[in-house]
């Protein structure tokens, strides 16, 4: 179910779960910060998943609201868990997802991190202007 990025954090979404330990995870990187993760639906043969420890629901609550520490120390998890992974040589995509017409479905921000295979375009041509 899509998510409106305007609606309060939910405390009960599935990464609020993982953060606290409710929910185990096939970490891969985790500082201040930072949680990141394997997805457990892949749609890519490398499909991680990056989250702020913070309560944001999306990006733009993120920019607005985050402290720059938690920004810098967020971007900069993302490009350190690429290197680890050995994507850059390769090429990998990021997406995040923010609001109902992006399909967002947790009301936690997140960071996919797509590799590991030609991901094609961005989107289909129908979609495209």
């Amino acid at each position: 179910m899509p998510v409106d990025a305007t609606l309060p954090y939910d405390d009960d979404n599935i990464f609020a779960k993982i953060l606290r330990g409710e929910i185990p995870c096939d970490k891969v990187h985790e500082d201040e910060h930072t949680l990141a993760f394997r997805d457990i639906n892949p749609q890519a043969p490398t499909h991680i998943l990056v989250i702020p420890k913070g309560r944001y629901v999306s990006w733009a609550d993120f920019s607005a609201r985050a402290q720059d520490a938690e920004i810098t120390g967020f971007v900069r998890a993302v490009g350190t868990i690429a290197r680890q992974a050995g994507l850059v040589e390769t090429g990998y995509r990021l997406l995040a997802n923010t609001g109902g017409d992006a399909h967002q479905e947790v009301p936690h921000l997140h960071v996919h991190i797509f590799a590991g295979t030609n991901l094609g375009p961005m989107l289909a041509p129908s979609h495209a202007q």
